[in-house]
């Protein structure tokens, strides 16, 4: 009944990705999750998880911008804004 390790690990992630994202971009934390959602983020991260979760936060945040932006969405990368 309890989830395996790494479903809950990858969970874990993608919260936190979320959240992240969330943070970035200054908008609600259910908006980014909606956003990531309707525009390839979370399926990106899913399908390329082994790869992303070895990346710096910014660099997957960078990422999942540009993957929605190409699949429609309308946020737009602000490296400025990127944390330090």
């Amino acid at each position: 009944m309890f989830m395996r390790t790494k479903e809950y690990s990858e969970i874990q992630y993608y919260l936190i990705c979320v959240l992240d994202f969330a943070e970035h971009h200054k908008i609600e934390k259910a908006k980014a999750c909606d956003y990531l959602v309707r525009y390839g983020g979370i399926e990106y991260l899913e399908k390329f998880y082994e790869i992303e979760h070895t990346l710096s936060m910014d660099d997957t945040i960078e990422t999942l911008t540009v993957v929605c932006q190409r699949n429609g969405g309308g946020i737009k990368w602000n490296s400025t804004m990127a944390q330090i």
